[in-house]
């Protein structure tokens, strides 16, 4: 997001510095409306488009919070934002991805018929868990950071179920866009696929209302990264395609023929189970909404069973709105 200053006048008073022996500016905030709306945004205002132009406001606002400072730095989005903005406004900006953050300090109980949607998990790191050998050549285990190799759509959202109360708070997931492929790089360059997902969440908490310091969490399910039809570059599937290569129709004879390429020939759908963990830290009561962070840990892609599964620890802000069923 880096513009020539003599271009656009309205970004003189931006933040400008050499690069590349070029003068680039990164504009500041009173330069970003002026570039979304025109520089009568900087003026007064005619009635007939002060309406329009405080939503426009809000979109081009969050919409550099998202530009400069990435999914990670960006800034925080409400539900009473977000319900300003029209699609147009949300395209290309990166706000669907988000999920809305909570202010309040309130506390909701559960109790009766209620249940739990427009739960989001937005995950804002990822690690994965690897062998890692020190100075003295010891190796051990340890979880390190990747880097996203996914674009902008690994974010679970519309998420529902029903909550239980009495002497505990239980949800159960039943619905909703409840998993996304993604895929993070390892620092040596290894690319791991998992299927980020809490199908069939069950997760519980000690407590009958929701609020600040509130934690439950429980367990999931983990399918498998790909489907019986996926095809592998050789033309081997699981329910489709060839039973082996057939360039290896000689590596049948003998009693271990198939024994070297016995994963790479047999497919399988694993599934697995997960785990995670959630910590409410704002609740607004008025509107009935919850948010924190979470911690998920689960196993990703196996190629169909050809490969062994890393675990990988998904950390991140969740969001979710309370109602009477």
């Amino acid at each position: 997001f880096f513009l020539r200053s003599f271009d656009y006048p309205e970004l003189r008073s931006a933040s400008c510095g050499k690069l590349a022996k070029e003068l680039v500016c990164v504009p500041t905030m009173k330069a970003v409306l002026a570039l979304a709306m025109g520089a009568a945004a900087l003026a007064p205002s005619q009635p007939k488009v002060a309406k329009k132009m405080a939503s426009d406001a809000a979109a081009a606002v969050l919409a550099a919070g998202t530009v400069l400072g990435g999914p990670v730095a960006a800034h925080a989005i409400t539900s009473d934002v977000r319900n300003q903005l029209s699609y147009e406004q949300v395209k290309g900006t990166g706000l669907a991805n988000r999920c809305n953050e909570v202010q309040g300090k309130d506390s909701i109980t559960v109790s009766g018929k209620m249940q739990m949607v427009d739960f989001c998990l937005e995950p804002k790191t990822w690690q994965v868990e690897e062998e890692v050998a020190n100075k003295k050549g010891d190796v051990t285990k340890q979880f390190v950071n990747t880097k996203l190799m996914t674009r902008q759509t690994y974010t679970l959202d519309g998420i529902s179920g029903k909550l239980e109360g009495g002497g505990g708070i239980t949800f159960t997931e039943e619905d909703g866009i409840d998993y996304a492929p993604t895929t993070v790089q390892l620092p040596g360059g290894e690319r791991v696929p998992f299927l980020f997902t809490i199908k069939e969440l069950v997760a519980k908490g000690q407590g009958s209302a929701f609020k600040p310091g509130y934690e439950f969490g429980g367990s999931f399910k983990v399918p498998s990264y790909r489907t019986g039809l996926f095809l592998d570059p050789k033309g081997r599937g699981m329910t489709t395609g060839y039973d082996q290569a057939q360039a290896l129709a000689a590596s049948q004879t003998g009693l271990d023929g198939q024994a070297e390429l016995e994963n790479e020939i047999n497919k399988v759908f694993d599934v697995f189970d997960g785990t995670i963990e959630f910590a409410v830290s704002n609740v607004n009561a008025a509107e009935g909404e919850i948010g924190g962070v979470f911690v998920s840990s689960q196993a990703s892609d196996t190629d169909l069973g050809s490969k062994t599964p890393k675990k990988v620890l998904s950390k991140g802000i969740f969001y979710g709105r309370i109602e009477k069923q």
